[in-house]
């Protein structure tokens, strides 16, 4: 029999060399008080559509209600560290912002691989059954990979990491072998309010709780239908996901980009795509430009009417004519979506088209867009809405989180 201690440091070496940046051990029962929390978030309705939260909520409360043979977990993180500021596009209204864990290869694929490659190799030395997760089954990484020593659940509600700051992807391994837990690391947020501060959408109703219904992640990624108006203007020029609460964290001055792992460096098609062409997308381009990445998940239509909001906001005259032409889309989302972005750029075309259109649109969403002029739609909010009383450290969902993804 292999020295349990002696197995966890070499399974952490090879770790290592499979690049993986950290990687912690913990008990199949770790993060007891998460099943709780998650419960109190679901029941205050703070996931949104994202019903899958809610439908497998006891086995992500509990590992061991997942697989009931886990008596250990291997919690590990991937850097993907950026190279550069990710809000320097902020001020560029005709550039499109995706997150940065999105610009580069798909986390799923480049992390499973190393899963199961760190996988292969325990079971050849010590046996055993194991299975691996990444963002595809109802596991918490979050307050797991705490619970292992990675870092700590910071109050945007991702991990932060001494070494790593907010830039950690997240996967796991559950193991029938024992293996000697790590222990967790303080909570070193202390008095700083920058992550909550920086929110365009105030998605925090406290420090560490996170309200996906108001979070920029949630709206662009997983809601599937019309972004709702009071956000809109606050989502800026920002197409998959928002990094601002990630990016502002004190503790990524001590992330270095040479630690990130290759694979997620970012594409120059997606570091910063023109929304004139996005706007063009039809599903064959989509999916050509999009292949490998993680935002091929939410499609075309998703994408485009990202994109138009982000046209709405951008007050640049020249894409008003690629607006108009989507008025036209088969998807009423979409369709909507360029309502209200004409308006915004231009108030005579919009009543132009309004005239022409209105009585003959026959999805009702679509004909409420029309049915209010622009000078009279609501501008984005800064309070948090009233119902959002969540517990803290609530899970935030995993597709809306811009680090600690899988």
């Amino acid at each position: 029999m292999l020295d349990p201690l002696a197995l966890r440091e070499e399974v952490r070496a090879q770790a290592l060399t499979l690049g993986f940046a950290v990687c912690g051990f913990a008990r199949a029962d770790a993060a007891p008080e998460s099943a709780t929390r998650l419960e109190e978030w679901i029941e205050a309705g703070a996931h949104g559509t994202m019903e899958w939260m809610a439908t497998r909520s006891a086995q992500r409360a509990r590992p061991q209600a997942l697989w009931p043979e886990a008596r250990s977990l291997i919690m590990l993180g991937m850097s993907y560290a950026p190279h550069e500021d990710p809000l320097r596009l902020a001020a560029e209204p005709g550039i499109g912002r995706i997150s940065v864990y999105a610009q580069g290869a798909d986390y799923h694929d480049i992390i499973k691989k190393a899963l199961k490659a760190l996988a292969r190799w325990l079971v050849d030395q010590a046996g055993g059954e194991l299975k691996i997760f990444v963002d595809t089954a109802p596991v918490m990484e979050k307050p797991l990979s705490a619970a292992a020593g990675l870092g700590w659940q910071g109050k945007h509600s991702n991990l932060v990491s001494r070494e790593h700051g907010s830039w950690l992807l997240l996967g796991a391994i559950m193991t029938s072998l024992h293996l000697p837990a790590d222990e967790a690391q303080d909570d070193r947020c202390g008095s700083c309010e920058a992550c909550q501060v920086a929110c365009p959408t105030a998605a925090f109703p406290r420090p560490y709780m996170v309200d996906a219904r108001r979070c920029i992640s949630y709206l662009t990624i997983e809601h599937k239908g019309a972004i709702p108006h009071e956000f809109r203007a606050a989502l800026g020029n920002r197409i998959y996901g928002c990094d601002d609460c990630l990016a502002v964290c004190p503790w990524n001055k001590f992330a270095e980009a040479a630690a990130a792992n290759r694979a997620f460096a970012a594409r120059a098609e997606l570091a910063a795509p023109e929304l004139t062409d996005l706007l063009a997308l039809d599903d064959t381009s989509f999916r050509a430009i999009f292949a490998g990445s993680p935002v091929k998940r939410i499609g075309r239509n998703r994408m485009v009417r990202n994109a138009l909001i982000a046209a709405g906001n951008s007050g640049l005259q020249h894409m008003v004519g690629l607006v108009r032409v989507l008025l036209d889309d088969s998807s009423p989302v979409v369709r909507g979506a360029a309502v209200w972005a004409l308006g915004r750029l231009d108030a005579s075309a919009w009543q132009e088209e309004r005239t022409v259109r209105a009585s003959n649109e026959r999805d009702p969403d679509v004909r409420e867009e029309w049915a209010v002029p622009p000078a009279e739609r609501p501008r984005s909010q800064g309070a948090a809405s009233p119902e959002s009383s969540l517990h803290p450290h609530a899970e935030r969902p995993r597709n809306t989180q811009d680090a600690n993804h899988g």
